[in-house]
């Protein structure tokens, strides 16, 4: 094998698959990057078995060949070097890679490419559906959050995925909090069907679709078992939680007694404000809500209160619907929901200080996040 390309690119490309290498493994050869040459372009290649990421970047092939080299140690020597031309040449015997650029060469010991697990790729299968780079990069950032962080129940640890009518719908839980977003498509889907992909590699997948240009295709392998997500450069393959996803509509209040809409900016800072307070409470910040009537706005009081450390009060006008009252919620659910919607105003609806608070963004449909209420002591 020998190849030569740009360090940017390939400085790019390991910092894309890196996030697949196997932190600790029993089996060498997943702390380790795959470079192959495939059709023209060099092939770098990582995973740890439950996610594996492929990215392609452009280079002048001259020998074709395949090895794995230390995923760190490679990275490491890449960034370090000028931004100039990288050849990279294979001595079969040794199983070294000489990496050569400008007035820098390395020489890294590998493994051979044979030992390397395979990892699924898209075939001339029908993807399952395709999405826009952004909207899903936004579904993503507004939903996997929301998924519990341990593995206690795995299926919580996931990410719903729904396919139905003309729909996707992403659903997150974690026992105290439900993020769901809606994604209309321009057609119906050939086949209903639901499948949990794990919380981490959809974030993963966020993180890499950023820079796409055009549609991601989404196929569920035939048995089920995994799921590929694929861009024009890249390629994320993940195992799928077996399970049942809570019935997450069930959840969701299909009324309420009190509708506010505030400014998310102002809210959001406010919050924050509370936060230092109630940290050393359990985390609990309490929302009142107070109806203007028939004179005007209304108005919301923020206060978070700690034994040992003090109290913070706060007060924003917003519009009040209905006849207010309080709600304690915790206060760093409330901060993450506020830093996923993006919109300028946000819609809290409460029923009773024992229901749950809803939020959803005011002028942008298909987005709603639910947290479960806090007892006020």
């Amino acid at each position: 094998m020998k190849i030569s390309c740009l360090q940017e690119n390939l400085k790019r490309g390991l910092a894309t698959v890196s996030h697949a290498v196997a932190g600790k493994s029993t089996l060498p050869v997943l702390s380790n990057v795959l470079l192959a040459t495939d059709g023209g372009r060099l092939k770098l290649a990582a995973t740890n078995l439950e996610v594996g990421i492929t990215h392609w970047i452009g280079a002048k092939v001259e020998e074709e060949g395949a090895i794995t080299i230390p995923a760190k140690l490679l990275s490491d020597v890449v960034n370090s070097l000028p931004n100039d031309r990288v050849t990279l040449t294979l001595d079969p015997r040794t199983q070294t890679v000489k990496v050569e650029c400008a007035r820098f060469t390395s020489n890294i010991k590998g493994i051979e490419a044979d030992e390397f697990p395979t990892i699924p790729t898209v075939n001339d299968r029908d993807p399952t559906i395709s999405l826009p780079p952004d909207v899903l990069r936004e579904a993503i950032d507004q939903v996997a959050f929301a998924a519990a962080s341990d593995d206690s129940r795995p299926v919580l640890a996931g990410v719903l995925v729904r396919l139905k009518g003309t729909n996707v719908v992403l659903a997150a839980a974690d026992g105290f909090r439900l993020a769901t977003r809606t994604i209309a498509l321009p057609e119906p889907v050939a086949n209903q069907q639901d499948f949990i992909v794990p919380a981490r590699a959809l974030i993963e997948l966020g993180r890499i679709v950023g820079d796409a240009e055009n549609n991601v295709t989404i196929t569920v392998t035939q048995g089920g078992g995994q799921v590929l997500f694929h861009t024009e450069t890249t390629e994320l393959v993940s195992r799928l939680i077996d399970g049942k996803f809570p019935d997450f509509e069930r959840i969701i209040p299909a009324r309420y007694e009190t509708r506010t809409v505030l400014e998310t900016g102002e809210l959001s800072k406010a919050v924050k404000l509370a936060s230092f307070f109630a940290s050393a409470s359990q985390n609990v910040v309490k929302l009142t809500l107070e109806s203007g009537g028939d004179l005007g706005p209304g108005r919301l009081v923020i206060s978070a209160n700690a034994a040992e450390v003090g109290d913070n009060t706060g007060e924003l006008d917003g519009m009040v619907t209905g006849e207010g009252g309080p709600i304690a919620l915790n206060v760093k659910y409330l901060s993450e929901a506020l830093a996923a919607i993006k919109t300028p105003q946000v819609a809290l609806e409460t029923q009773t200080p024992q229901s749950p608070g809803v939020f959803k963004p005011v002028g942008q449909d298909g987005y709603v996040h639910i947290i479960m209420p806090m007892s006020i002591r």
